[in-house]
């Protein structure tokens, strides 16, 4: 049995956030019917052709869902929808805020035809408020909300290398929907979840706005190293590869101190006594370490780290991730079929000891589109007249 058998999930979904939620959801055994433009699909499709022909988000997001090509913009398309959403628990878009509304698909109109469904919304910055309608890609979510400002180098801001806007609020918008119908077993209701990009990446901010708020502090940028905790990150050795450490308690320190850099002077330095000191004392404190983690090879600094227990590990490019040792044994990478033959693709991080992850494949464009609809009710005669129509 899996957590979601017999939920129903109608995904008006694009790009990449409201995908990453219906991806949780059909791992833990939804129903999830994808809803994809007739002739073009998802807009994710055509980002590029890595993987044999097909979209690497594409791949990586959708595995296991349903697609169905229907043009909401005709009237028969329309009622499609709405029929399908009459038999949905959720329904869930990404698209701006009022497009699913001028199409007859809004909370009011499809909770007022099923007051069971869970109805999530998706969008950059939410329902309300002066940013409502402005444009959100996760580069500009993360401008927005604070990240781009407190990553990075001194000297110039950074990006995070994987879409965290997208991430997170797919995951909220996942957690939402549970939630919802969770509540829905006492109450017989469904509701409308409201998620925003934004309000996804505010929530990530953790310490910066308490230091904000309290001190006064603009989180400066600091490259690899952490914000708050000194020593934190990984440093060059003598072999030109980078060894990660972390040095989070008294304890550490002094282990790290008195056994790792064989340096006890540090440890009895007043400048670097405890955490606030050493982040006072950064650019000193960090330009002595850097200096000595250059006399000796990666390997040496590993044995020495491994010997004082202290948190270590190595800086893996994304080849040695997927040969990582953790990988194989815990089954982190499955195939799924596909049109373009079997795939390799990450497992899901959800683990629940008596709710397996489903499997399935990745659907071709529209595979699914006549079952589907001949499952809500439609008639062979009903299908052609979409298909003249050009609704499907």
């Amino acid at each position: 049995m899996h957590a979601l058998d017999g939920i129903r999930v109608l995904a008006f979904e694009q790009a990449a956030a409201a995908p990453f939620g219906t991806h949780l959801l059909a791992d833990m055994g939804a129903e999830v019917v994808k809803v994809e433009r007739p002739g073009a699909g998802d807009v994710i499709r055509g980002w590029d052709a890595a993987v044999k022909g097909l979209s690497s988000g594409y791949v990586w997001l959708n595995r296991r869902k349903r697609s169905v090509t229907i043009d909401a913009r005709k009237p028969g398309g329309r009622d499609a929808l709405q029929r399908l959403a009459d038999r949905s628990d959720v329904f869930i878009t990404n698209f701006a805020p009022g497009v699913a509304d001028r199409l007859g698909l809004g909370y009011e109109e499809l909770s007022e035809r099923n007051g069971r469904l869970v109805y999530c919304s998706l969008t950059g910055y939410g329902l309300d408020g002066p940013y409502r309608d402005a444009k959100a890609y996760d580069l500009l979510i993360q401008g927005e909300a604070g990240v781009l400002a407190s990553t990075g180098s001194p000297d110039r801001p950074a990006k995070v290398s994987v879409p965290i806007s997208d991430i997170a609020a797919g995951m909220y918008a996942a957690l939402g929907i549970v939630l919802a119908l969770f509540q829905r077993e006492k109450t017989g209701a469904g509701q409308l979840v409201d998620i925003a990009m934004f309000d996804s990446m505010l929530s990530w901010l953790g310490y910066f706005p308490h230091h904000y708020w309290h001190a006064g502090e603009e989180p400066e940028r600091v490259g690899m190293r952490h914000h708050y905790i000194v020593p934190y990150g990984p440093y060059l050795a003598k072999d030109g590869k980078f060894v990660n450490v972390v040095v989070a308690s008294p304890a550490d320190w002094e282990r790290f101190c008195r056994e790792v850099v064989r340096r006890p002077d540090l440890f009895a330095d007043p400048a670097f006594s405890d955490a606030p000191a050493r982040r006072a004392h950064r650019a000193t404190l960090e330009q002595i370490i850097e200096d000595l983690f250059l006399t000796e090879d990666s390997e040496e600094w590993f044995a020495r780290l491994a010997k004082a227990d202290l948190p270590y590990g190595r800086l893996r490019g994304i080849g040695e991730v997927l040969a990582h040792p953790q990988v194989a044994a815990r089954k982190l990478v499955r195939e799924i079929d596909s049109e373009v033959g079997r795939l390799p693709t990450i497992e899901s991080a959800l683990r629940l000891s008596d709710s397996p992850v489903a499997t399935g494949p990745l659907p071709k464009l529209g595979a699914d589109t006549e079952a589907v609809l001949r499952e809500a009710g439609y008639t062979d005669r009903e299908l052609e007249g979409l298909r003249t129509e050009k609704a499907i």
